[in-house]
């Protein structure tokens, strides 16, 4: 009979002969054996890394995973398979599928492990690329970022959230979770779209982080196999463009004069507060305001006399209304005010104030308003009636002034 070959001779065989980083390891983490495929992927001789730790070759974000994992495979229970991340010997990162089996003794206890790597793809090719590569995304005016299946950061670039914020170093390793602490809920933005992601689902969304607006998009990122290994997400700082939105919105929706709400702003209100009343029963009230004898201020003191009298009037209206409230100026002298969830008695008292704040005023010259008062359901069911109703009111009222 041929003589058998002794173990060792075969182990060295295979480490020699397989293309893929093949390396055992004890269950304190140190490296017992190097294949000249594992030389290849990671960058490290077989005599500059054996009898080293494992978490050499790991993100520093890893290694608590790793000792938990040494833990579990002393029991001989342990993930066979897994897509990651591992570090080279100049300090670059590669995705690796990994395959593992226990190194058992005669007894059949776990004594070690046998890892089989097989690079994904390098995410740097080389130290000129990698700097390269870097400069380039560190400027990139954008956020950039991975995540692995349980949405650990593992990537970061970008200049998007400006030199003072955010570095890379800071958030790799952490959940996302830890990173947005006011975000715990997964089934709130942007903890949803990520585990979307995780199901294969593409998305674009905007998103605030803090007083800065971006624009998301996010995909399954993939290994070379196409199995979903984490998120990939870039974003785009939008704040300057949301503000100019909100100026455009404001300049389309509010009174240049006197930044009050303009007539388009309180007619869609109204409407939409008549809508809300009849599904929730409640109560609201309308107020029309008309500032007196505006012609003759104008003509007596000049129309710039005439537009401060404008300003006073909606000053005082915002002073005396709430922040739910709703102040607009809907014509040349008339005003309204939209009082929501409010009944006649503060209807009343919120008129009388007004009335109030221009009779022991001492700024000249001298204004007086007349104010009309309708309440939802009773002056009317809808915004035409209610409009109708303030404005008969406001009429009789200034009428009898006037008498």
């Amino acid at each position: 009979m041929p003589p058998s070959l002794r173990p060792e001779y075969m182990l060295a065989a295979i480490l020699s002969s397989t293309e893929d980083g093949l390396l055992s390891f004890s269950l304190d983490g140190t490296i017992q054996s190097w294949s000249g495929g594992a030389e290849q992927l990671y960058g490290y001789a077989a005599a500059e890394i054996t009898g080293r730790p494992v978490t050499m070759l790991l993100p520093i974000y890893q290694v608590p995973a790793c000792e938990q994992f040494l833990r579990a495979a002393k029991k001989g229970v342990f993930a066979c398979c897994e897509n990651t991340e591992r570090l080279r010997k100049d300090g670059s990162r590669i995705r690796v599928a990994l395959k593992r089996a226990a190194v058992r003794d005669d007894s059949g206890s776990v004594t070690g492990i046998v890892e089989t790597a097989r690079a994904e793809g390098l995410l740097v090719l080389n130290p000129a690329v990698d700097g390269q590569l870097r400069l380039l995304l560190q400027q990139m005016p954008v956020v950039l970022w991975t995540t692995d299946q349980n949405l650990r950061i593992t990537s970061h670039w970008g200049a998007g959230f400006g030199p003072s914020n955010a570095k890379a170093r800071d958030l790799v390793g952490r959940t996302l979770y830890d990173y947005l602490k006011k975000c715990q809920d997964p089934h709130a933005a942007p903890i949803a779209q990520h585990a979307e992601a995780l199901r294969g689902v593409s998305s674009y969304f905007e998103y605030r982080h803090g007083n800065r607006h971006f624009s998301v998009h996010l995909s399954p990122l993939r290994a070379a196999s196409g199995e979903i290994t984490g998120c990939i997400a870039a974003g785009i700082d939008i704040t300057e463009r949301k503000k100019s939105e909100d100026q455009i919105r404001y300049q389309a929706t509010h009174d240049a004069l006197t930044g009050l709400a303009n007539y388009r702003e309180f007619m869609d209100t109204l409407e939409r507060e008549v809508r809300r009343a009849e599904r929730s029963d409640h109560v609201f009230a309308l107020l029309l305001l008309d500032l007196d004898e505006l012609k003759g201020i104008n003509d007596k003191y000049g129309h710039l006399v005439g537009n401060r009298a404008l300003k006073r009037l909606s000053e005082v209206i915002k002073e005396h209304s709430r922040a739910t409230d709703l102040a607009a100026r809907y014509g040349g002298d008339e005003f309204a005010l939209v009082l929501i969830d409010a009944d006649p008695g503060m209807a009343n008292r919120i008129a009388q104030r007004v009335e109030r704040a221009f009779r022991d005023g001492h700024e000249r010259p001298p204004l007086s308003v007349s104010i009309g008062i309708s309440i939802y359901p009773g002056d009317g069911r809808t915004a035409p009636e209610l409009l109708e109703a303030a404005d008969r009111h406001l009429y009789k009222r200034k009428k009898a002034a006037h008498a």
